[in-house]
């Protein structure tokens, strides 16, 4: 046990090494720190933690250190005594954020940042309400597009470091580095190697302040004005913990959420900018039934009625005739009411997965600049594009017994209704081969984003939700439960894949996700977990 002192509060941070930012987290107080951050090494390069340490003697005596120190570079050990609030303390913060507002631009009304910033925050809690400068500020040229989803505004930048510290511990490709020195010293990228890497705009959540900026974000909102829930990217398998910013149902922008149990701190560029589709004005937008006449919008009812009857109708006469393909992008509970509506039918109905998006290996982070091992690997893009197969496969395993592919069944046979569940975020899951099959379907249903090249041989539409648009749980690569929440609503004639089949299988009033994991939790045995409470960081499985 070992027990630290933090403006008289007690800690006991018991055998982990830790140090004095650190330490005072646990007890609610805040050591205000730049260039510090948990998965980055520690350089004491910003000096905004300066604090007052000494230590506690076995007679209860305190003896203080003459001088402020870094708190992010100190060890935190038994009678550790910090004090973050003396005017020792707060002088030594004072100067640091004068020294580094010096050159700064006043540019809060036009910052990204403002609303999320530290120099803000810092500023109006360690500050001063005055600055001394009389001179002209030091206003380096900015320099946009130094990557491809990456501008820096270098005038904003304090020098933390932090940009070139992941560059080249976690990305390892090293493309930014500091270049001049004192008080002339900038962050650049070398000549040639723009900031290109797949872990590339996760710098922009590292840096304290405004000076480097999303390009997919830049001047598209005001942060305060944005809504936040926590969900997980859809992806890959690796299921990376966000935080979804919203706004009058617009996806604005996709964060990384701390969570050591999926991928820690941080999250790929794929996922960080995939999600424009669920913002496209192509989407399916209202349901619709193919008649004599052609395409007509129907009425929920009418759909609804239409599906059941023609299921029933095959069923009765061949029922392993009638297929169900579940989308690994559905959720477990979305799962699992569309398979028990399918087996309520008909015990003989057929299960199959649907295709799993694939491609390329795994890519490991750091790597070398030529694309070789970097050392311990930090983190991983998985070739599994989908955030949900091992959910889905369990499912249909428990129904089934086993399980197989569209295309898997496809070479066994042909059946006569087809249910494609897919809310896939591209029509390019349909290959040719597997339109050959599904053509000569004599009824189909299609619930997905977007027609693509199957759209005219369907003969019931119906549109699917976006993973930003309702509640279930994902289950990612290592057996890890996540939930994801709602931040937008659904297009007006738009219901949530839950819903449909809730109201396939004659369910009544609106589904509740919370509910049918409990349903499922205590029918699959895989799921067992979920009748506990899901928490933050997701619930292990296996």
């Amino acid at each position: 046990m070992a027990i630290v002192y933090v403006n008289d509060k007690v800690v006991d941070i018991g055998d982990k090494k830790l140090n004095l930012v650190q330490a005072a987290e646990m007890c609610g107080e805040l050591i205000p720190h730049y260039c510090y951050h948990p998965a980055l090494s520690v350089v004491a390069s910003c000096r905004m933690c300066l604090v007052e340490v000494g230590e506690k003697k076995p007679d209860g005596s305190v003896v203080m250190q003459p001088k402020v120190l870094p708190g992010c570079q100190t060890p935190a050990k038994d009678g550790t005594v910090v004090k973050t609030l003396t005017d020792k303390s707060r002088a030594a913060q004072s100067q640091t954020l004068e020294a580094l507002l010096l050159n700064h631009p006043l540019d809060c009304p036009v910052c990204d940042k403002a609303g999320e910033c530290k120099l803000q925050d810092y500023s109006y809690k360690f500050g001063n309400a005055e600055s001394r400068m009389v001179d002209d500020k030091n206003t380096p040229p900015n320099k946009p597009n130094i990557g491809k989803n990456i501008s820096l505004f270098t005038d904003r930048c304090i020098m933390c470091s932090r940009c070139v510290r992941f560059t080249r511990e976690v990305a390892g490709t090293a493309e930014l580095h500091v270049v001049n020195r004192g008080t002339h010293a900038e962050i650049d990228v070398f000549p040639g190697a723009p900031l290109d890497n797949k872990l590339a705009s996760n710098v922009v959540d590292l840096c304290p302040v405004g000076a480097l900026a999303s390009n997919d974000f830049l001047y598209k909102h005001r942060v305060w004005n944005l809504k936040t829930v926590d969900s997980v990217c859809p992806g890959c398998s690796t299921g990376c913990s966000i935080h979804l910013d919203t706004n009058k149902n617009v996806i604005y922008r996709l964060r990384p959420r701390e969570n050591p149990d999926a991928q820690g701190y941080f999250m790929c560029d794929d996922g960080r900018v995939g999600y424009h589709y669920a913002n496209s004005s192509e989407r399916i937008s209202k349901p619709q039934l193919k008649k004599n006449s052609g395409w007509v919008d129907a009425e929920w009812k009418e759909l609804v009625s239409s599906i059941q009857n023609e299921l029933k109708s095959v069923t009765a006469s061949s029922p392993s005739s009638a297929w169900f393909m579940i989308s690994p992008f559905l959720t477990v509970e979305e799962a699992y009411l569309l398979a028990d509506y399918a087996k309520s039918v008909s015990t003989n109905v057929k299960l199959v997965l649907g295709p799993v998006p694939s491609f390329g290996i795994e890519d490991n982070y750091p790597k070398k600049r030529d694309g070789s091992p970097g050392g311990n690997v930090k983190f991983t893009i998985r070739p599994e594009k989908c955030p949900n197969r091992i959910g889905v496969e369990e499912v249909i395993k428990h129904f089934e017994g086993t399980f197989q592919t569209l295309s898997e069944a496809f070479s066994q046979g042909k059946p006569e209704f087809l249910f494609l569940a897919g809310s896939y975020p591209s029509p390019d899951w349909v290959t040719d081969e597997l339109q050959k099959h599904i053509s000569k379907v004599r009824y189909v249903v299609l619930q997905d984003l977007f027609p693509g090249n199957i759209g005219q041989v369907v003969s019931a539409l119906i549109p699917s939700a976006t993973f930003a648009e309702k509640e279930g749980v994902f289950v990612n690569h290592s057996g890890l439960a996540q939930l994801i929440h709602r931040g937008c609503v659904p297009l007006r004639q738009v219901r949530t894949e839950g819903q449909v089949y809730s109201d396939l299988a004659g369910r009544k009033g609106l589904v509740q996700a919370a509910a049918i994991r409990v349903e499922v939790a205590k029918k699959i045995s895989y799921f067992k977990k979920l009748e506990e409470e899901v928490g933050q960081n997701g619930t292990k499985l296996v």
